[in-house]
């Protein structure tokens, strides 16, 4: 049988592990946060923002983002339907409803138009999730947030490594929110963080971030309100101290990894990956591939091909209305349509050209079958 190819898996050197070794051995009493601390600062210096604060996971910093905005009962939060339940889920936390919108056929993310049209009196924020790595249009989003007075929020769970026209994905809404699962980029095992550039959203997330304790409270233990805990651990953020030193050399083999699918993919037509518009940069954390209708190519034509070559893919994310949590919305036809003639591709740091021409060769086998 032919060795088996991930679809994905992190980048851990000898630099990582010594780092959670200092942590596990010393990192305790006075030292317990001196790794929290240092993979927030390098954290704020990669992406250009004031703020960040660590957290258990993008989940957590999702929903103490949309907490510290108040967020609650009889609001709405408007969402792509193209999306994993953790950036849906959150909303739920809060007893708020999201609002799921079709995403655009070419960058699978949300449809700024959609957005508008879905835009009522108890709408409170759009999250903008830029899926696999693609962005979507920050510019038309946050002009709808400016004229409505709402808050536009970025899910960059996925993007670490994407740009905005200067600006990296995460830092331009009022928050933005980063993973470190397993999976991505970079990774702490599990591990998220909370970012923002607003002064007073700031020290409401840090207070609800430490169980309700205002910073400059002098009581000890003496929580103001009630709040989360969502901290990172120091073993993990020592991980992500090591990872944030390797983050240049992290996302340029990402971007290797896509270019060499372009280059072997790119000639053959009916089939299309991961876009970069003019202005932008793709950290391409999940190359994904979508076939035309014409092909008649199917998401489980895929899965068997693969299969059947030794191959981990994953499928493209199922519309998250159409789950048993939510009620259906068919009419978000590019969300329903996109899932069933699409794969997402191996894509970790060490994979060798010959497993990406390997992968590739099934996508050309396929497509040269049907």
């Amino acid at each position: 049988m032919k060795s088996r190819i991930l679809y994905t898996k992190p980048s851990i050197t000898e630099r990582e592990v010594a780092y959670a070794t200092d942590a596990a051995a010393n990192g305790w009493g006075e030292r317990c946060y001196d790794y929290i601390h240092k993979f927030e600062a390098a954290f704020r210096e990669h992406l250009g923002v004031k703020y960040a604060i660590s957290t258990s996971s993008c989940t957590g910093a999702i929903h103490l983002g949309l907490a510290a905005l108040d967020i609650g009962p009889g609001d709405e939060i408007i969402i792509a339907d193209t999306s994993w339940i953790a950036s849906a889920a959150p909303i739920t936390y809060l007893g708020a409803t999201p609002v799921f919108v079709d995403v655009l056929p070419d960058s699978w993310c949300i449809d700024p138009q959609k957005v508008e049209a879905a835009i009522t009196g108890r709408t409170k924020a759009i999250i903008a999730v830029h899926i696999y790595g693609n962005l979507c249009d920050m510019d038309a989003l946050r002009d709808i947030g400016n004229r409505h007075g709402i808050a536009v929020v970025e899910d960059a769970a996925e993007a670490i490594g994407s740009v905005w026209h200067g600006a990296r994905a995460g830092s331009l809404g009022t928050f933005g929110t980063f993973s470190f699962h397993g999976t991505k980029t970079v990774t702490t095992g599990e591990g998220g963080m909370f970012v923002t550039n607003d002064d007073t959203l700031y020290e409401r997330a840090l207070t609800l971030s430490n169980h309700g304790r205002a910073r400059r409270q002098t009581k000890q233990f003496w929580p103001d309100e009630v709040g989360f805990k969502y901290k990172i651990s120091n073993i993990q953020a020592a991980l992500g101290v090591g990872q944030m030193e390797r983050i240049g050399e992290l996302i340029s083999r990402k971007r290797a990894v896509f270019a060499r699918y372009r280059d072997v993919l790119g000639t053959f037509s009916g089939v299309a990956l991961n876009p970069e518009p003019p202005g932008t940069q793709n950290g391409f954390w999940m190359p994904t591939a979508i076939f035309d209708k014409e092909t008649g190519i199917t998401r489980e034509k895929l899965q068997t091909a693969f299969q059947a070559e030794n191959i981990d893919a994953r499928v493209f994310f199922w519309p998250l209305s159409s789950t048993p949590s939510f009620k259906p919305k068919p009419e978000n036809v590019n969300a329903y349509d996109l899932p069933s003639r699409a794969i997402n591709l191996p894509s970790y740091h060490d994979l060798t050209n010959e497993e990406i021409d390997r992968v590739s060769d099934v996508l050309i086998s396929t497509l040269g079958a049907a």
